[in-house]
């Protein structure tokens, strides 16, 4: 996706890391360059706003959720096995010994 004209930051950048942005967890001075690159570029812009919409109705619709204290464990493992770079099991996750993507696809 690009308007087809040239930007400081190129759209494939503002688009790979558009949810560390939504998120606020980029540095100051990234955030910065990107809101000058949807000043610049209204197809970015566009699909910041679809997926800043979205975010909102995910949180809206399904925020007051508890999430089981062991799937966040889980995940927040493999999001460090992710980070450090180290290989991630291929394994599902599973909550209180029922296979949570088995029970998702029947």
């Amino acid at each position: 996706m690009s308007c087809g004209e040239p930007h400081e930051t190129d759209c494939s950048e503002v688009l790979d890391h558009l949810y560390e942005f939504l998120d606020r967890e980029m540095p100051e001075g990234d955030c910065t360059k990107f809101e000058v690159h949807f000043e610049e570029c209204s197809p970015c812009l566009e699909k910041y706003g679809l997926e800043q919409a979205v975010k909102k109705l995910v949180k809206r619709c399904c925020g007051q959720d508890e999430v089981p204290t062991d799937l966040r464990s889980k995940v927040m493992g493999r999001i460090d096995l992710i980070r450090a770079g180290d290989a991630v099991p291929e394994q599902d996750i599973t909550v209180g010994g029922t296979d949570q993507a088995a029970t998702a696809r029947e």
